[in-house]
């Protein structure tokens, strides 16, 4: 084999290897063009107000004979009427502002021979168009990062006016002083333009959240696992989209699959939450050991019409009589294994395995071991957002029962039917939906509320639609 082949045996390795460690995201944020022109919108009344604060240098020079100098240069005014933010596929975004304009004065003092004498002028420069792109990174922490290149301000049409006792004077170098005032303006809009980037952009992108802490017991991580990408119609995001316990932060034992995103618009904003993202939820809580639930007799409705002590199940396990007799008991349920749920285009479902360990509390407080259930159930879950979080509530179908272990003989599950069901959807889901109810936060900027929800569910990803709205600060 030639170096050559070689060389692209080598290179053709490299890429497949490339495309094998490639990382798919758990949570995908994707801005439509409606959701970047209400972004340019709230940005360039930023700008304008930003560009209106100018401050611009003095300068002084000569023409011929003639010494001059510019001061106290202030600008009233800078308007933005129309702009424009459009996507540059694998560039960024790019801003186009047209029709711009612009009124500046300030005083001048010029010296000819022995004439000498202070003057104002004003200045209007109308026409103006700006330029520049806003390219999109992401800083090692995997915070997202913005900056400009390319930036461009032209102006076409400049009218320069002076003002004082010697107007003939100073009218003798209105062409250098129009061209000078011109020239400088341009420049400083550009640079300006990449100072309100830096400080006023840059810092509320800065506010999207890597890591959200959810409880003293879990957090989720939303990292970048790439710079954000513009393609010809939206702005997408890929997150890394996964929970971690705080106490075991391990690797989890599978990957996210790739997101079929589809091309709707409807929205600003569109939030692709995967399957993979809700079952490392799964994974973190069960590894916090926070997936572990008591049940007693304080917790059973009294519309339920029993209470939970040994007396109800001792008709159909006598031992419980003849070595419990009349004694309360407590339920523990717990996951043995993290469960594990599915989307779908008709909706989120998952069948959990629940451990169910029945105690008889001793006169002493102590627990004695009665026997061991174990409940499988078809789950389906309600997906909603609210307050910038989204929510849910859980429903649960027929449930089975199994013995796994007794201390007290083996009897028949079924009996345990009824009961089972009770304590499932009077205690047990309430307690989850409560807890669902409280929901998990949405990658968010400061200040960003959303409204208009949308909830659709894909093929191994539920897709949430909203618009946007920006809230200053008061």
């Amino acid at each position: 084999m030639g170096m050559q082949s070689v060389a692209v045996a080598c290179g053709a390795l490299a890429l497949c290897l490339a495309l094998s460690t490639a990382t798919n995201p758990g949570f995908v944020v994707r801005i439509t063009q409606a959701g970047l022109d209400y972004a340019q919108e709230q940005g360039i009344a930023i700008l304008e107000k930003e560009l209106a604060q100018l401050k611009l240098p003095d300068f002084s020079g000569k023409s011929g004979e003639l010494h001059y100098s510019l001061s106290r240069l202030h600008i009233p005014t800078f308007r933005l009427p129309h702009s424009r933010i459009t996507p540059v596929p694998n560039v960024g975004l790019q801003v186009s502002i047209s029709n711009a304009s612009v009124e500046l004065n300030g005083d001048c003092l010029v010296k000819f021979l022995f004439i000498r004498g202070p003057g104002s002028f004003d200045l209007k420069v109308e026409n103006i168009s700006i330029k520049f792109i806003l390219r999109l990174g992401s800083d090692t922490t995997g915070r997202p990062t913005i900056s400009t290149s390319d930036c461009s301000a032209r102006a076409s049409k400049v009218g320069l006016r002076f003002s004082g006792k010697l107007a003939w004077l100073y009218n003798t170098f209105k062409k250098t002083a129009t061209s000078l005032l011109h020239n400088h303006l341009e420049t400083t809009v550009c640079d300006n333009v990449a100072k309100s980037v830096q400080n006023k952009l840059q810092k509320q992108v800065q506010t999207m959240p890597v890591t959200v802490r959810i409880d003293n017991k879990t957090g989720i991580n939303y990292s970048l696992v790439a710079p954000p990408r513009a393609t010809a119609q939206s702005l997408d995001a890929d997150l890394k989209g996964e929970f971690y316990s705080l106490a075991h932060r391990s690797s989890v034992p599978f990957s996210p699959l790739p997101l079929a995103f589809p091309s709707d618009h409807e929205r600003m904003v569109y939030f692709g939450a995967s399957s993979y993202f809700f079952n490392t939820a799964g994974i973190a809580y069960h590894e916090a050991g926070a997936l572990v639930f008591e049940i007693t007799e304080a917790m059973i409705p009294k519309e339920a019409r029993f209470s939970l002590d040994t007396s109800i199940f001792s008709a159909f396990i006598p031992q419980l009589e003849e070595k419990y007799p009349n004694m309360p008991m407590k339920f523990r349920l717990s996951a043995p294994t993290a469960p594990f749920l599915t989307i779908g285009p008709g909706g989120i479902s998952f069948q959990p395995i629940v451990d169910i360990q029945a105690y008889a509390i001793l006169p002493n407080s102590s627990l004695a071991p009665l026997f061991l259930l174990s409940l499988t159930g078809n789950v389906s879950a309600v997906i909603n957002v609210r307050s910038g979080r989204i929510v849910g509530s859980l429903d649960v179908g027929r449930i089975r029962l199994s013995l796994k272990d007794s201390a007290v003989g083996t009897f028949q599950v079924q009996f345990l039917q009824s009961i089972m069901n009770i304590l499932t959807s009077n205690v047990l889901l309430p307690h989850l939906n409560a807890r669902l109810d409280e929901g998990f936060p949405l990658p968010l900027l400061d200040r960003i509320q959303l409204s208009n929800i949308l909830v659709r569910f894909h093929q191994n990803f539920l897709l949430l639609g909203a618009d946007v709205r920006f809230q200053p600060r008061g």
